[in-house]
C-alpha cells in the first residue's frame, strides 16, 4: 500500500470510527427507548414530571437494577440464572432466621446470608461447568429446590410462611441504614438502593471495560471453546459470574429485609424473568458476547418508568400487564432495530 492510500484509508477511519462506536455501542438502541418512554408518561401523566415520581420511578427501577447488573454480566458471559429471584428471598430469609433463632447481632446474620448466596452461586457454576448441562436447566433445578426450602423451611422454624419480626434485636438500626434508608434531598427522599445500584453499574462497567476479567467475560460468551484454547480460565470465569448473581441477590435481599423486618418465603419467583428481560433490553444478546453493565441500567430504569408512569397517568389496572409487555416489546424492537443498523455501517 503506498503513501495515498494509507492515508485515505487514515481518512476513511477517522471520518467513520465516531459513527461506528455510536452505533456500536449495546446500550444505544435502550436508551433511545428509554428517551422514547420518558417522553411518552411526560405527555400522557401530568405528574410523572414531579420530583416525588422521579424518586418512585428510580426506587422501582434500583430494585431490579441491582440484580439487572450481574445478570447483564452472566448474559454477557453467555448463560442465564432462573433461580436469581428466588435467591433473593432466599438471602433476606437466612439473614431473618439464623438472627432471630441465635438472638445475635443482626449483622451475623447479614454476614451468613452472604456467604449462603456466595455459595448458592457457586453450585450453579459448579454444576454448570461440571456437567456440561445448559445453564436453563441447572438454575430451573435450583430455583426449583430454593423454592421448596424457602417455604419449607420458613414453616419448619417459624411455623408460618413468614419470618419473625427483627425489628428491636440489636444491629436492625445500622443495617437498615445500609440496605434500606430514605436520603432526603431537596425535599424528596430517595431509597439508598439508588446508590447501591449506581455503585454496582460503576463497578462492572470498570471490570468489563477496564479489566482482563472483563475480556474474559466477553471472550466466554463469543466461543467457551476458542477462548479455552488460547487461556482463558472459563471455568473460573464462570463461576465468578454466578457468585456475581449471588451478591446482587443478596444486596437486594437486604433491603427486602430490612425494609419491612419480616419476609414472607413464597416472594421472588417470576423476578427472575423481570431481571432478564432489563438486560436484554439493555442490549444483552441471549446468545452471550454481547451487552453491557449501563445497558442494564437503562433497561432497569425504562421498566420504572413504565411500571409507575401507568399508575401516574391513572389508567385501568387491568389493563397493567398490557401496556408494561407494549412499552417492553417496542423498546426491545427499537434496540434490535438500532443494533442491525449499527452491523450494517461495519
Amino acid at each position: 500500500m503506498n503513501d495515498t492510500q494509507v492515508k485515505a484509508a487514515d481518512e476513511r477511519i477517522l471520518q467513520t470510527s465516531p459513527l461506528r462506536k455510536l452505533l456500536g455501542r449495546p446500550e444505544l438502541g435502550s436508551v433511545v427507548g428509554a428517551i422514547a418512554v420518558f417522553v411518552f408518561f411526560a405527555f400522557f401523566a401530568d405528574s410523572f414530571l414531579r420530583a416525588s415520581s422521579l424518586s418512585t420511578v428510580l426506587y422501582a427501577a434500583s430494585t431490579i437494577g441491582i440484580m439487572a447488573v450481574p445478570v447483564a454480566l452472566l448474559m454477557i458471559g453467555g448463560e442465564f440464572d432462573l433461580s436469581a429471584g428466588v435467591m433473593v428471598t432466599s438471602s433476606a430469609l437466612v439473614s431473618s432466621m439464623f438472627s432471630y433463632q441465635m438472638t445475635a447481632n443482626v449483622w451475623v446474620g447479614v454476614g451468613v446470608s452472604l456467604l449462603v448466596t456466595l455459595a448458592i452461586g457457586a453450585f450453579n457454576g459448579f454444576m454448570l461447568t461440571r456437567t456440561g448441562l445448559p445453564s436453563f436447566i441447572i438454575t430451573l433445578g435450583t430455583f426449583l429446590m430454593l423454592t421448596g426450602l424457602n417455604l419449607g423451611f420458613t414453616k419448619l422454624i417459624d411455623g408460618t410462611v413468614s419470618t419473625k419480626s427483627i425489628a428491636d434485636m440489636e444491629g436492625f438500626p445500622s443495617a437498615q441504614d445500609v440496605f434500606a434508608a430514605t436520603i432526603t434531598i431537596g425535599g424528596v427522599g430517595f431509597k439508598v438502593t439508588i446508590l447501591w445500584w449506581l455503585a454496582l453499574v460503576a463497578v462492572a462497567s470498570w471490570i468489563l471495560l477496564r479489566t482482563r476479567a472483563g475480556n474474559w467475560i466477553f471472550a466466554v460468551g463469543g466461543n467457551k471453546d476458542a477462548a479455552r484454547a488460547v487461556g482463558v480460565p472459563v471455568t473460573r470465569t464462570k463461576i465468578g459470574l454466578y457468585m456475581g448473581v449471588g451478591f446482587g441477590a443478596w444486596i437486594s435481599g437486604q433491603h427486602l429485609l430490612f425494609s419491612y423486618d419480616v419476609v414472607q418465603s413464597g416472594e421472588g419467583v417470576g423476578n427472575e424473568l423481570i431481571y432478564i428481560i432489563a438486560a436484554v433490553i439493555g442490549g444483552c444478546l441471549i446468545t452471550g458476547g454481547y451487552g453491557s453493565a449501563v445497558g442494564s441500567a437503562v433497561g432497569a430504569f425504562i421498566f420504572g418508568m413504565t411500571s409507575k408512569g401507568i399508575v401516574f397517568a391513572e389508567w385501568n389496572p387491568d389493563w397493567f400487564k398490557f401496556f408494561l409487555g407494549a412499552m417492553l416489546l417496542l423498546a426491545t424492537l427499537l434496540n434490535a432495530w438500532v443494533r442491525k443498523r449499527a452491523e450494517a455501517t461495519k
